[in-house]
């Protein structure tokens, strides 16, 4: 994303600030030195914000629980606030594609609710506007394109290495569903896109209580074939 962001910077019909920020929470074997050696040669105004999250997640999850739903809501918190300690407008997050789709179906299956994570998103207090720069880029593309560029990878051991996440569930039947039916990923991503409320079933979004027939609208004729 910091590609992406460093090269739009340069083309882009507006003028934009960037500065790179990561946390440190404090994981076992976390390679502190990895993004900072990397961002120093590409002469990046950059920050490491250091939070101890990782010990808060293990003291309030017991032990074989998933720890993905805390452990991003104390990130999010923490990159909230420090963004409004540097005075920035927006805070650009790294997710795709699939992230979207997943979450959608993690949504809808475990929650009740047909939601996912748009390209841009003010957050409920109003204190910061979310962009997500590679919403319409697929993983496979990214994961091709950081191999090309070979950038340092950190993989997230805190919660990456659990077994039988829900997420990791939706993730291999998304891969699943397009081995079948090359495209569904993108197929579904679309309807995301496109929402009709009048064809779902959520009264706050269409005044269904209230439908009535249009007494002005011109008759359409149908033939009825008899059988």
């Amino acid at each position: 994303m910091l590609d992406v962001l460093l090269h739009l910077q340069k083309v882009a019909p507006i003028k934009f600030d960037i500065v790179a920020v990561n946390m440190d929470q404090k994981q076992p074997g976390f390679p502190e030195h990895v993004l900072p050696a990397y961002l120093e040669t590409l002469g990046v105004e950059y920050h490491i914000v250091e939070k101890d999250t990782y010990s808060v997640v293990k003291e309030l999850i017991p032990e074989g629980k998933t720890t993905c739903s805390l452990c991003s809501r104390l990130r999010r918190g923490t990159l909230y606030t420090f963004a409004d300690e540097i005075g920035a407008t927006k805070m650009a997050l790294g997710h795709h594609r699939d992230d979207i789709v997943e979450t959608f179906f993690l949504n809808m299956f475990f929650n009740g609710t047909l939601k996912a994570m748009p390209p841009k998103l003010r957050a409920d207090d109003g204190r910061n506007v979310v962009i997500r720069p590679l919403a319409y880029c697929s993983e496979k593309d990214i994961q091709a394109y950081s191999d090309m560029r070979e950038f340092p990878i950190i993989p997230c051991n805190l919660c990456g290495s659990q077994e039988n996440l829900q997420r990791q569930v939706v993730k291999d039947m998304l891969v699943e569903w397009e081995r079948k039916t090359p495209g569904r990923t993108e197929s579904i991503f679309r309807g995301l896109q496109n929402v009709v409320p009048s064809q779902l079933a959520d009264r706050n979004l269409f005044d269904f209580t209230n439908l009535k027939i249009d007494e002005t609208a011109t008759p359409r004729f149908v033939d009825v074939l008899n059988i």
